[in-house]
C-alpha cells in the first residue's frame, strides 16, 4: 500500500493536544489519527447506487 499525504487545517489547541497524547502514549502523531480513523465505523453501500449512505447509529 502506498502512503499518501492528508493536509488538514485544526486549531492550535487541537494540534498540541493530538500532540500531547501522542507524546505521553509513545506514539507518533499518524498513529494516533490512524486508530481515531480505524475506529471509526464503516458506511452502508446501497447496493444499487455507488453513493455511501450514513451509518445508523445502534442505540
Amino acid at each position: 500500500m502506498k502512503n499518501k499525504e492528508l493536509k488538514i487545517r485544526i486549531s492550535e489547541r487541537r494540534l498540541n493536544k493530538v500532540r500531547l497524547y501522542a507524546a505521553s502514549k509513545d506514539k507518533t502523531m499518524t498513529q494516533v489519527i490512524e486508530e481515531c480513523i480505524d475506529g471509526l465505523p464503516m458506511p452502508e453501500i446501497d447496493k444499487n447506487s455507488t453513493t455511501l449512505l450514513p451509518v445508523k447509529p445502534t442505540v
